[in-house]
């Protein structure tokens, strides 16, 4: 039995900041026992990471530089949800395809997150895809910015979860996804999703 939960309205949105990727808003929410008060958060577009694994249980890793930490990262072929009325297993694909230099004849639903619901509206779909096949040199993706020196690797999926579990892997899609690919092997690929599934919201 669940207890009644109190409905949260927005009674007042105040838009502070509008960019390609995302704003930052101010909204006024009613608050539980009356009154409202003010939240400031991100409206972010969404994004999608890639598990891609291989025949040989190796997973693909990619390190780029992310300038809000200053650093370089270990993440998964990712991308944002930026293209009006795209699928996105299609959007998955073609980001596999510009990262990565691969294509997928099997793509699945492994995971879904909030990546910062204290300050985000942020949903990541992390897929998983295998039959994995190398992108024809030609008609591979010209790589810029960020990613003219992105650096990918393929590493076995456990030693991935090791350094997930060692603080080498910090990216949160690339933790969640590492980690649910692993627990997802383990139980014979029973848990998941159809490419299509809806988004949480």
């Amino acid at each position: 039995m669940s207890a009644v939960e109190h409905r949260y309205e927005v009674t007042g949105r105040r838009e502070r900041y509008a960019g390609r990727i995302f704003s930052v808003v101010t909204d006024e929410v009613t608050m539980p026992g009356g009154g409202t008060a003010v939240r400031d958060y991100v409206r972010h577009v969404g994004a999608v990471a890639v598990v891609a694994l291989d025949d040989a249980g190796q997973v693909v890793l990619i390190r780029q530089y992310r300038h809000p930490v200053g650093r370089h990262l270990w993440e998964l072929p990712a991308g944002l949800i930026d293209v009006s009325g795209e699928d996105l297993a299609d959007t998955a694909a073609r980001e596999l395809a510009e990262e990565a230099d691969l294509t997928a004849g099997t793509i699945d639903v492994l995971v879904d997150l909030h990546s910062s619901p204290g300050f985000s509206n942020e949903v990541i779909r992390v897929f998983l895809a295998r039959d994995l096949a190398e992108v024809p040199a030609g008609q591979r993706h010209e790589r810029s910015e960020e990613e003219a020196d992105l650096q990918v690797v393929r590493v076995d999926l456990d030693e991935a979860v090791r350094m997930v579990l060692a603080g080498e892997i910090t990216n949160a899609s690339a933790v969640a996804g590492l980690l649910a690919a692993a627990r997802a092997r383990d139980a014979g690929w029973s848990a998941l999703r159809r490419p299509d599934a809806p988004l949480p919201r």
